[in-house]
């Protein structure tokens, strides 16, 4: 990732900035799910679903529109192909009804949820070992946050994260953390020690700046179960093209950015060259430096 792409996603790191966060499940007809959506403050909306006797996570993109929740599904060539319709959809409602359809067939569904459990505001309204369905999931496996926001606690914490099997939703391997949450995209897949298997990783917490840091686990064929990779460093990036893992990290408001460059050597990340990038007001860019100079 270059240095204009990691200052982008800085910004968005920087704009997280949700309005509410409900979890729901229910039917579309006959077909059971649960859905998760996150409302952010200009009623933009970003959603997940699944059915449950499947268990593959379908994103979903929306937005509320004079008070009906709109919610598209699209698919990998960027065709929409499925929409949600929730007339007068309020947040504090225990009960949504609205209209599944089909956009290739027209076909139309009804759609009744019940709210799960909320996390809007301050006040909780989550107990312990809630769960939240990620966007992200293996061909065999899907993930569940464990979150939990104690009494007084403004924002949940993210406690643990379950493996399970599709379709059994059996529990495969549960995996003890403590890290902020980041909504339906706390689990990032990739193959982190580049072996060909993929792993996955969780968000952690970010901090001043853009810096942020996730916790990397990686799959043992032996056992079949994933491992803590020990993996440290603020906002790495995996290049499978160089099996090589780059560490951005940034301070002084965006005055001076560091990088370091590592190989992985028996799934241990290994440093081979660093970076200092400090910005330089005539040329108006960040302009590389030596290292003493970001120490």
């Amino acid at each position: 990732m270059d240095l204009k792409r990691y200052l982008h996603l800085a910004f968005l790191y920087f704009c997280f900035n949700s309005f509410g966060q409900t979890t729901y499940t229910g039917f579309i007809d006959k077909y059971p799910i649960e859905l998760s959506a996150l409302i952010y403050s200009d009623s933009e909306v970003e959603a997940v679903y699944v059915y449950t006797n499947v268990d593959t996570p379908i994103q979903l993109n929306g937005k509320i529109v004079k008070g009906t929740l709109i919610l598209t599904e699209m698919e990998a060539s960027g065709k929409a192909s499925a929409r949600f319709s929730f007339p007068g959809f309020s947040e504090n409602a225990t009960n949504v009804s609205g209209i599944w359809t089909n956009l290739i067939t027209k076909r139309q569904l009804t759609v009744k949820l019940t709210k799960s459990y909320s996390l809007t505001g301050p006040s909780p309204t989550v107990g312990k070992d809630q769960e939240l369905i990620q966007t992200e999931s293996l061909k065999d496996h899907y993930f569940k946050l464990v979150i939990e926001k104690n009494a007084g606690a403004y924002e949940p914490r993210v406690k643990a994260v379950k493996v399970l099997e599709k379709k059994t939703d059996r529990t495969v391997q549960i995996i003890k953390v403590d890290c902020q949450l980041w909504g339906l995209n706390n689990i990032t897949i990739g193959d982190f020690n580049f072996d060909g298997k993929p792993d996955f990783s969780v968000f952690e917490s970010s901090y001043a700046g853009a810096n942020t840091s996730s916790l990397y686990y990686l799959y043992d064929s032996t056992s079949g179960r994933y491992i803590d990779s020990k993996y440290s460093g603020t906002s790495l990036e995996f290049d499978p093209k160089t099996k090589t893992i780059t560490e951005y990290n940034q301070c002084c408001a965006g005055q001076q950015v560091t990088t370091a460059v590592y190989k992985v050597v028996n799934n241990k990340m290994v440093m081979t060259e660093q970076h200092c990038f400090i910005w330089d007001e005539k040329k108006q860019e960040l302009v590389e430096r030596t290292l003493k100079d970001c120490q």
